[in-house]
């Protein structure tokens, strides 16, 4: 595989899709792939640019919208001039254009991290569901990272090839913060000793769930007095959400705002519970990192979610259920044993679970099975 071309795709990301991204990246550049990342920039372009890709700006929203047009030409003119073996498109935008572009001229790989299905209700659900369906036909594999995603995406009517390749926390990513002492880390943060604290760290965005959790706080700081929430991130729904605090009167809760990983990762190993309180997932990162620091966790029974916290090293609850979320997360504040046992299983399992390099070769590998008998790529459009 040393003379493959690779090309991913994606619009921005700051999150922890950049680092599966960029994990991706490193381990095809190791070995001997020139890869080449399109993305608007930010941290995506950083992280790939720094693990050995080559870096493009494409110039694309998030969403759908009147530019798209003009993000599709962008996208063709990338394409003719880097004139790659493989495209790996990351989420449905990326999904969206590259594959309206391409329609199949080339082996082409989409990731959805997540069905952008169910973001969405009624006749947008239907319309995105249906282009999903028809754009299987220009797609040689989907790469789902949980089991559940799969499974999600079948039960919706597609059909065309899947390979799970789970999400994994690589050690050098982890092992510097778990080095730090507790209380340094939380003595930094301002954080009193004693005080319970739970940390939800993810994009603010409905997705996210960060709304249940804000509903569920007043709950938990009626259990826990003095309890800290803190929500490391930035992201659309922000304003919405210091809204409710205020609505709410949710004392304890902490907006960090934009942060770079470390500083995201150093508020996982500073808590005493991670919240995840996703309305939906493929399959989210953040609780193989809380469990790899020993943090116990809280989670819905969203898509990936049980897959990352099976029975014994957390607690999982029903999405949009803020009283079952309180209760979550006072017994884990009111039960430091029960805590301690569920984070050392934790800590196995994101052990367990830590071969990233498995994921990455199995992908390399499925670029040269989808590379053989294939043309070389043409110029789109001809």
């Amino acid at each position: 595989m040393s003379s493959v071309q690779v090309l991913h795709v994606s619009h921005a990301v700051n999150t922890g899709l950049a680092h599966c991204v960029a994990d991706y990246v490193e381990y095809q550049a190791k070995h001997g792939a020139q890869v080449t990342v399109a993305c608007p920039g930010g941290r995506l372009a950083t992280l790939a640019g720094a693990r050995g890709a080559d870096v493009v700006t494409w110039k694309a929203a998030r969403g759908p919208g009147p530019g798209m047009l003009a993000e599709a030409g962008a996208f063709r003119r990338i394409f003719d001039e880097v004139r790659p073996d493989v495209v790996h498109l990351h989420c449905a935008k990326a999904g969206l254009i590259g594959r309206f572009v391409l329609r199949g001229r080339v082996p082409t790989v989409f990731s959805p991290h997540a069905w952008s299905f169910l973001a969405v209700e009624g006749a947008m659900r239907r319309a995105v569901l249906g282009w999903e369906r028809f754009a299987t036909r220009w797609t040689d594999v989907v790469i789902c990272v949980s089991a559940a995603e799969r499974d999600t995406g079948v039960a919706h009517g597609l059909h065309g090839r899947m390979e799970v390749l789970p999400n994994a926390v690589l050690p050098t990513a982890i092992e510097p913060i778990r080095a730090r002492p507790r209380p340094a880390v939380r003595e930094a943060f301002g954080l009193e000793p004693g005080v319970p604290v739970a940390v939800c760290t993810a994009r603010l965005a409905r997705q996210k769930g960060q709304d249940v959790l804000v509903d569920a706080w007043p709950a938990v700081r009626a259990a826990a007095p003095g309890a800290r929430l803190v929500l490391v991130g930035d992201g659309p729904s922000r304003p919405a959400l210091e809204a409710a605090v205020d609505a709410a009167g949710a004392e304890g809760v902490t907006f960090t705002g934009p942060v770079d990983r470390e500083v995201a990762l150093s508020w996982l190993h500073a808590s005493d519970v991670v919240v995840c309180p996703s309305r939906w997932e493929g399959m989210s990162l953040v609780p193989l990192e809380a469990m790899a620091l020993g943090r116990p966790v809280v989670a819905t029974a969203v898509d990936g979610m049980a897959e990352s916290v099976p029975p014994g090293t957390g607690w999982i609850v029903p999405p949009e259920d803020p009283e079952a979320l309180a209760g979550a997360i006072v017994t884990v504040f009111g039960d430091p044993e029960g805590a301690r046992s569920a984070a050392d299983a934790g800590r196995r399992r994101a052990a367990s679970a830590a071969g990233g390099d498995d994921s990455s070769a199995r992908l390399l590998d499925l670029y040269g099975e989808l590379l053989r008998g294939r043309r070389p790529p043409a110029e789109v459009g001809t």
